[in-house]
């Protein structure tokens, strides 16, 4: 006898089999999606994740700044100022401004890692008493540790330009750091700059880049020329950095005053510029090897920058080339390397 099974359609509900059944259950388990709707959910979970993104920045952002926001203090590799290291002695250059003198003289006695503050005074008149007196107590109030910085003045009246890299007795430090008194360097970035000197320490490492290049040649004598920041912006390289504000180590105060032939002292004497350009000379034919630039904002807080005045391009080049000329070589070497903080960048 057989037997007959009935099948209906879904839409048939007077009757179940077990095969129905199963495939219902399998449908409700696994729900297709349209691709309309897949593409929703797809372009809804990107949208989140940009958001995400976005607020996970704003958090890294607000944590970073957040110690300037609440005038929190961050602290610094102690190779800055452990007194093993030495820290650093901040000489300052300065011609008849003396209110822009005391405005550094201040800034930098409230720098951690400084050792020691001179002021290099190539003025016809010794400083008065009275500015003396007002500069020690300066050093004394900004100072932020219990080691006050030596103050003193280096007075060097006859020989113009060149004083300014005169030996100084009595140091305490290898590092110099070598500074006009209208340039203000923020001590955070003074201190990591100390620190790259510390690993490089035979070369210069500044904030003021500069470049040279051979520009022709006639009858076997080059002729150079000086770029200033726009050129070494736009050309991705430099040779030199200036000491307005650059570390260097103390033993070049001898190379430069001892070991430099006069006639180049004579010269600079006479023209009063481009001793910058002569301790560039010194270092790079004692090291050859480039220097080091270092990323960080620096303040020019004087009436006037000469690097802005009429024919200093003509001044410079003029330099640049008679100095060469005296020293009879060209030591200075070119790099594109720069020293950059991770604490103050995004990427690494």
């Amino acid at each position: 006898m057989s037997t007959l099974i009935m099948i209906r359609s879904d839409a048939d509900d007077g009757f179940n089999s077990p095969a129905k059944e199963k495939a219902a259950n399998r449908r409700n388990r696994s729900p297709l999606l349209s691709p309309c709707r897949a593409k929703q959910l797809v372009s809804a979970s990107k949208i989140k994740l940009l958001f995400a993104f976005c607020a996970f920045v704003i958090v890294f952002f607000i944590t970073s700044r957040l110690s300037s926001f609440m005038a929190w203090k961050l602290h610094h590799a102690s190779s800055v100022s452990s007194p093993s290291r030495g820290g650093y002695t901040v000489l300052i250059n300065t011609w008849k401004q003396n209110s822009v003198l005391k405005q550094a003289v201040a800034h930098y006695a409230s720098c951690h890692g400084a050792d020691a503050i001179h002021v290099a005074w190539s003025e016809s008149e010794p400083p008065s008493e009275k500015l003396k007196t007002h500069l020690h107590k300066i050093v004394i109030l900004k100072s932020q540790k219990a080691h006050k910085p030596n103050f003193r003045f280096d007075i060097n009246a006859k020989d113009g330009s060149n004083s300014r890299f005169k030996p100084i007795k009595d140091l305490r430090t290898d590092a110099i750091f070598s500074v006009d008194d209208d340039v203000i360097v923020p001590c955070p970035t003074l201190d990591f700059a100390f620190t790259v000197w510390q690993s490089a320490s035979s070369t210069m490492v500044g904030f003021v880049p500069r470049m040279h290049w051979l520009d022709k040649e006639q009858s076997n004598v080059a002729y150079y020329r000086y770029g200033g920041w726009w050129s070494v912006w736009w050309m991705g390289t430099y040779s030199m950095v200036l000491s307005k504000a650059a570390f260097f180590h103390r033993k070049y105060l001898d190379l430069y005053t001892y070991e430099m032939s006069p006639s180049i002292h004579n010269y600079i004497s006479r023209e009063r510029n481009c001793e910058d350009i002569a301790m560039s000379l010194v270092v790079a034919n004692a090291t050859v090897a480039p220097p080091v630039w270092v990323k960080g904002k620096i303040h020019e807080i004087g009436a006037s920058d000469i690097s802005n005045l009429r024919g200093n391009s003509h001044n410079r080049n003029k330099c640049l080339n008679d100095l060469i000329s005296l020293y009879g070589t060209l030591p200075l070497v070119s790099t594109n390397v720069k020293a950059v903080s991770a604490r103050n960048e995004w990427l690494w």
